[in-house]
């Protein structure tokens, strides 16, 4: 602390109660909104865009997804849209099938998920399943139903 700065806090005459506004920090928001229609599509942009912070809206109907990048809370973004759009909005339940290790568990496999995506779980009941070895991969893909002529041994 340098003396400026001591001395600022000496002759400080905000009586103690300074109110310092802390920044929010740029993030991306992501929501899953049910969107049918481009009318859909323009009303969920539209409320979105009208808010205080947000620097760049993406809609993408088909995966039902809205990506919000700007200076804003994700609760208030989902907020936003259920209000103004009377649609039910919830944060991004979805993540890359890579990611999981186990993405046909029970609970983390949805049929209603776009392709390439499974549900984002934590579930204790999933840590017990086992993950296959490189070895174990290599020794089960080295005959194969589809093509049975191609065998690695032979």
């Amino acid at each position: 602390m340098g003396a400026l700065d001591h001395i600022s806090e000496l002759f400080d005459c905000s009586s103690g109660s300074s109110k310092v506004k802390k920044r929010k920090q740029l993030q991306t928001v992501e929501v899953k909104v049910k969107m049918d229609c481009e009318g859909c599509e323009r009303k969920v942009r539209k409320a979105v865009e009208g808010m205080k912070g947000v620097s760049q809206v993406d809609v993408e109907r088909k995966a039902n997804k809205v990506t919000v990048v700007g200076y804003v809370e994700a609760s208030k973004v989902v907020a936003r849209i259920a209000h103004r759009t009377g649609k039910k909005a919830e944060l991004w339940p979805y993540v890359p099938y890579d990611v999981v290790a186990h993405p046909y568990a029970p609970g983390v496999y949805d049929n209603k998920a776009p392709s390439g995506y499974v549900r984002n779980t934590h579930h204790p009941n999933h840590s017990h399943l086992a993950r296959a070895t490189s070895t174990e991969v290599r020794y089960t893909t080295a005959f194969s139903d589809d093509n049975p002529s191609a065998c690695v041994l032979m």
